[in-house]
Formats: C-alpha cells, sequence, structure tokens
C-alpha cells in the first residue's frame, strides 16, 4: 500500500520561511521521481517542484530561486524548502509519486502566507 504523507504547512508571514516534509511508504522510493504540487481555492492545480531519483530539479517559474526541493532515500522523504513566501503562495501543497503507472498523492497541508 502506498501512502504519501505531507507535513510542515502553517500560517507565516510575507517574507517568512517554511519547510514542507512527504513522507513515503509503499514504494521503492529511491528509484522514483518525487513532485510537489498546490492548488488554492477556485484555481487550477500548479506544479510547484520535481526532483528525479538522481536529484536533478526543476522548478515553477513563479517559485524559482525562492523554493528548494530536495530528498532523503534513507529517510524515503521529500522536502520543499520555502523561503522569501509571497501571499499568493498560499496554497494545499500536495506531495505525488508516479509509480507504477499511476500517481499517488497525499492528502496535503496547508501553506497560508499573511501580507
Amino acid at each position: 500500500q502506498v501512502q504519501l504523507v505531507e507535513s510542515g504547512g502553517g500560517l507565516v508571514q510575507a517574507g517568512g520561511s517554511l519547510r514542507l516534509s512527504c513522507a513515503a511508504s509503499g514504494i521503492m522510493f529511491s528509484i522514483i521521481a518525487m513532485v510537489w504540487y498546490r492548488q488554492a481555492p477556485g484555481k487550477e492545480r500548479e506544479l510547484v517542484a520535481v526532483i528525479s531519483s538522481g536529484g536533478s530539479t526543476d522548478y515553477a517559474d513563479s517559485v524559482k530561486g525562492r523554493f528548494t526541493i530536495s530528498r532523503d532515500n534513507a529517510k524515503n522523504t521529500v522536502y520543499l524548502q520555502m523561503t522569501s513566501l509571497k501571499p499568493e503562495d498560499t496554497a494545499m501543497y500536495y506531495c505525488a509519486a508516479p509509480y507504477e503507472g499511476v500517481g499517488y498523492w497525499g492528502r496535503g497541508t496547508q501553506v497560508t502566507v499573511s501580507s
């Protein structure tokens, strides 16, 4: 059984930082890519960051230079370090994994940035 559990969300002031975590189980974590998405109310889901099994990364233009995705294969965990947060970063953040032809999702963690 595949499980993805996000944590680390909360309320922060604009300009502040948060570190999100996603703990994975039931998958061969070290050989798959991991993805962070976000979705605000009434908005489409947006891809935020991707990290490959080899550690290469890519980011949405809106977060490039402010967010960093990383992974710790020993802990089966992917992280999203968010700095210089803006009110427009407010959203539910989801961890996702493409695994054996299926996309798996966590339940999300809420990030709210006040101005």
